[in-house]
């Protein structure tokens, strides 16, 4: 192929690898001798700091400082020679020192220095300069002064020594990045040839895609991204297959659609049907016991406080009816937007019976729930806060028999289920499946009775869909539980 991947990887990598060996030997070439100029330059102030130490200790002449004083010379290469005030030789690290005492006696006194644009350091008491030795045509790093005690110093380098370890770095550098260029280039023929393989394969199998031959898969085993890639291609010509599958059934999507319009349709018929139904009870009854008032048909206080209340009553009925059905409403078209997140369900629960205490106490109701640990859930804390009290007051309004109500927490592995049972009669067989829809009543005798709308246990059955949880009944021969499950929480 002209432009092929492999030979552009080839050349572009190479050409990478050149040039950073080009540009480290550029940078090593122009700014390596200043850099070593530079760590001389300090190792030779920490020398000097470290002498004029041990001169005003006194500890210059011990032997523990002439092991110091080697490690210094030996380590740094820096010769040194220390004079007192009367120019004899304290110490020095050179066996031919004359030569040194005299180029410090010289510096001092006789002033043979040099211009001053070879300066690198200049205090009171010390001078540092690249000074040229016209006997061995050599350079130096000398660096000379007088010691807070008196004694005179001198330290000297050669330049030499520094500039032939930057040529050589240099040469070593470029021998190096040739060879690593040159087998970095082989290298990167035989890895792009495994990477480029893979890709004509792809190739070729989105060519037989184009042909709407969908079997062609791609079989390579490594992990890499060209495998996911291999693996998406592969996802997609299932994709493409099925959707030309699902393209020659539309038809009979489309008429499931429209079959689903009309039960929506029905649904809607029905629920205002039901609606009426509820609703016209209540009016007829207000609307009746208001015109009594309004005829005087009892003129004693005792029968208006009567139908007073009757009327109350029935507004109050219709308005929680209402107010249910809103709820029903915004829970069944999304409306009510569910916030997740981690309580205390023990303390939910507790929190409500003790708010409860007084209405099982009036309805001598035998409220049981053992003492339970704090267990955490995920979930929308007021939602199964509603969840819970239409359980409960279900229980409230049926509960027969010895009037026992005990609540339940069953822990499981990454569940709770909770469960509130009553005793009483227990649901009919026929009615179970009908109990969660709206306006359904098992006694409908006994709901008017306490005021029932029907709609609690659809409002349960919406809550727990939109929390995608289980809840269900179960029926024992003396009452009746119903429950909901929850996710645990994790570090309880």
């Amino acid at each position: 192929m002209r432009y092929s991947i492999r030979k552009q990887f080839a050349i572009v990598f190479s050409l990478l690898m050149m040039g950073t060996v080009l540009l480290c030997w550029f940078i090593n070439n122009t700014f390596l001798e200043n850099y070593y100029l530079k760590n001389k330059q300090k190792a030779m102030m920490n020398a000097y700091k470290v002498i004029n130490q041990a001169s005003n200790g006194g500890t210059i002449g011990t032997e523990a400082f002439d092991i110091e004083f080697q490690m210094i010379c030996g380590k740094n290469n820096i010769n040194i020679i220390i004079l007192d005030a009367e120019t004899k030789t304290i110490k020095t690290s050179m066996n031919d020192y004359e030569v040194l005492s005299r180029q410090l006696l010289g510096y001092l006194f006789e002033k043979e220095v040099a211009s001053e644009d070879k300066v690198l350091v200049k205090e009171e008491k010390y001078e540092m300069r690249i000074m040229q030795d016209d006997r061995l045509q050599q350079e130096y790093v000398d660096m000379w002064g007088i010691l807070d005690n008196g004694n005179l110093f001198l330290f000297r380098t050669p330049l030499e020594g520094i500039r032939e370890s930057v040529a050589l770095a240099n040469r070593f550098l470029a021998y190096v990045g040739i060879g690593s260029a040159i087998f970095s280039a082989f290298i990167i023929l035989l890895v792009s040839r495994k990477v480029t393989e893979p890709i004509m394969e792809l190739a070729r199998i989105s060519e037989r895609m184009i042909h709407l031959d969908f079997d062609a898969k791609y079989t390579g085993e490594s992990k890499n991204e060209i495998a996911l890639l291999g693996q998406n291609i592969n996802e997609l010509s299932e994709t493409l297959e099925k959707t030309i599958s699902e393209l020659k059934s539309a038809n009979n999507e489309l008429k499931r659609d429209i079959e689903k319009k009309e039960k929506i349709d029905e649904m809607r018929l029905e629920f205002l049907s039901n609606v009426s139904h509820e609703l016209k009870t209540p009016i007829a009854l207000i609307q009746g016991y208001a015109e009594g008032l309004k005829e005087g048909i009892n003129d004693d206080q005792e029968s208006r406080d009567f139908y007073c209340e009757v009327i109350m009553d029935e507004a109050s009925k219709m308005n929680d009816m209402v107010k249910k059905l809103l709820t029903l409403n915004q829970l069944e078209f999304g409306n009510d937007a569910v916030t997740m997140e981690r309580f205390d369900v023990t303390a939910l629960i507790k929190n409500y019976l003790q708010s409860a205490r007084l209405l099982c106490v009036q309805k001598e109701v035998k409220l049981q729930m053992e003492d339970y640990p704090p267990v955490y859930v995920w979930a929308d804390e007021f939602m199964v806060e509603e969840v819970f009290g239409n359980y409960f007051s279900n229980a409230i309004n049926h509960v027969a028999f010895d009037k026992v109500i005990d609540v339940k927490l069953t822990l499981m592995d990454d569940k709770v289920r909770v469960s509130v049972f009553n005793t009483g009669l227990p649901i009919p067989e026929e009615s179970i499946s009908h109990v969660w829809e709206k306006f359904y009543k098992v006694d409908k005798a006994r709901t008017r009775q306490y005021g029932g709308s029907g709609v609690g246990l659809s409002i349960v059955q919406a809550i727990m869909n939109s929390l995608n949880q289980d809840y269900g009944v179960i029926n024992y021969d003396n009452g009746v539980e119903f429950w909901f499950e929850l996710d645990r929480g994790k570090y309880e």
